[in-house]
């Protein structure tokens, strides 16, 4: 088995200490994700911005472990605010709606009230 980090070059990664994501065999683990552009670090005040943005992290990391959003198994939506649930079906419906994956959502405070969604998935290469 081989275990790979892979990193986002977000500076929560760095401060916190953890991996975007880790390659662990064929699964992928991919930590909560939000809407952070990591080049500019900066994040949209719209939360169907932010849930498109969270997407193409995911995928740039997925992408870097050799998957694609189609290798999703998994996935755990975290929004602080139900309102926001609701409006960002179909950007998820967009990215995910042939996939679709095993699905928690959970209503929860995250790190920043600037995030309006957190996004973490769980991915398996095929062969």
């Amino acid at each position: 088995m081989t275990r790979r980090l892979i990193s986002s070059g977000s500076p929560f990664e760095r401060d916190i200490g953890y991996s975007r994501a880790v390659v662990d065999g064929d699964w992928i683990f991919v930590s909560g994700t939000t809407g952070y552009d990591y080049a500019t670090m900066e994040i949209a005040p719209d939360v169907v911005r932010q849930c498109e943005q969270t997407l193409k992290n995911i995928a740039a990391a997925l992408a870097e472990a050799g998957a694609r959003l189609s290798d999703i198994v998994r996935v755990r939506y975290i929004v602080p605010d139900p309102a926001d649930w609701e409006p960002c079906w179909p950007i998820l419906r967009l990215y995910l709606g042939e996939v679709r994956p095993a699905a928690t959502l959970i209503h929860a405070a995250l790190q920043n009230p600037a995030m309006r969604i957190e996004i973490e998935v769980t991915a398996r290469l095929r062969s």
